[in-house]
């Protein structure tokens, strides 16, 4: 593992090992020069190979000739900040074990272990690599969406840009509830060179595997939203036996009116809007009547799921849902006024019905004072015959 250079009488010392440390003595007719040399030996857990949240522990051994110096040890991430480290073991000045903090997939790149001593003087710099394979998305997020409308569920990979070799499979999972049953909708797997295949894996649920995507995604495409389609849509990759997974809560919102259909003169109706779940503390529904006044406003309470609102006249209202005073999604509801003809219908039936209703309690009245003069009468008869039975008299014949 060495060579000298005939020339220059250099010697050099190829895969550098601790136990190389020591005294390299070169000897030239009657000059004798000897150089001490210090071995550094830098290891990081898994390889370098991780996953969020995991936590690494970088491994540190020196050697020499002479005693082992006390070491300052600097170290800087992947943005040259300044990282620090719980020093786990440093008893015997050979061997620390540096505890590193939870990664983030940010963290992946080329970091700097800056080691000093003052005596020997020792200022040396050993880089080495740290690869944060997940989602560029939060580990959670919501999305909204109306009532038949077209919504794409997408997580970002960052293995392109850590340029990982190695393969690892993952799937995306749906569940309606937080104790429902899990359902997997596809599965997917990446090789070492990058490529990436996804397989569907339920029929029943509608969705579509969106082809027209930036590489290192995994995206779904739901082409028509319904109310049920509401839930946590949960990506996890899984790499040696470890896993890591990104949620999306998909809240969809519709609207309604009772009664259904035009509005009659004189009538009312109220209008809903509806979640699929209750909001988050800085969310809230809100109707809103266009070209209305402050009055026409309804606005939901902390963590309700719908607010109604009663309407009177025509005219077009709108549902927004605010977060942070920021409009995520609408939906309008036209309330429209009934024809005239639709107004004398209803009038004349609701007439029409009070008269048949009247009719009817008057015929019952009737009856019933019929009924109880008929048993009125059956009470006298029975009486008048009890009478005569315990009054008869016999005639004897002479």
């Amino acid at each position: 593992r060495s060579e000298i250079n005939p020339n220059s009488k250099h010697l050099k010392l190829f895969d550098l090992r601790l136990s190389d440390a020591g005294i390299y003595t070169c000897e030239y007719d009657s000059h004798t020069v000897s150089i001490s040399l210090h071995v550094f030996e830098l290891t990081i857990s898994l390889d370098g190979h991780f996953l969020p949240n995991e936590v690494p522990e970088l491994t540190l051994m020196q050697n020499s000739s002479h005693h082992q110096p006390n070491l300052i040890i600097t170290l800087f991430n992947s943005k040259n900040n300044i990282v620090r480290p719980e020093l786990l073991q440093n008893k015997t000045r050979q061997k620390y074990i540096l505890k590193l903090k939870q990664l983030e997939t940010v963290d992946s790149g080329t970091w700097m272990c800056q080691v000093h001593s003052d005596s020997p003087l020792i200022n040396q710099n050993i880089s080495f690599d740290v690869k944060v394979l997940g989602f560029q998305n939060p580990d959670f997020e919501r999305k909204y969406a109306t009532v038949d409308s077209t919504v794409v569920l997408s997580w970002h990979l960052n293995f392109q840009k850590i340029t990982w070799k190695e393969g690892f499979t993952g799937q995306l999972n749906w569940k309606q509830q937080e104790s429902a049953i899990a359902r997997e909708l596809l599965d997917f797997n990446v090789t070492a060179g990058g490529k990436q295949h996804e397989t569907k894996k339920s029929s029943h649920f509608q969705f579509e595997i969106s082809g027209s995507k930036p590489e290192s995604t995994i995206a779904v495409k739901l082409p028509k939203v319904h109310f049920n389609h509401s839930g946590q849509y949960q990506c996890q990759l899984a790499y040696n036996r470890r896993y890591v997974q990104s949620k999306i809560e998909l809240v969809v919102m519709k609207v309604s009116a009772n009664p259904v259909g035009p509005l009659p003169r004189g009538a009312k109706m109220t209008l809903i809007c509806q979640v699929s779940s209750p909001l988050p503390s800085n969310a809230h529904l809100c109707w809103e009547r266009v070209n209305g006044t402050q009055m026409d406003n309804k606005k939901s309470k902390q963590h309700e799921v719908k607010v109604e609102v009663n309407v009177s006249a025509a005219g077009l209202w709108n549902c927004h849902l605010i977060e942070d005073n920021e409009r995520k999604i609408s939906l309008n509801y036209a309330v429209e006024e009934a024809p005239v003809w639709i107004s004398y219908v209803v009038i004349g039936a609701s007439i029409g019905g009070s008269v048949l209703v009247f009719g009817l309690a008057c015929l019952c009245i009737i009856s019933g004072i019929n009924w109880k003069q008929r048993r009125q009468r059956a009470k006298r008869m029975a009486r008048a015959r009890q009478y005569l039975l315990e009054n008869k008299t016999c005639q004897c014949q002479q």
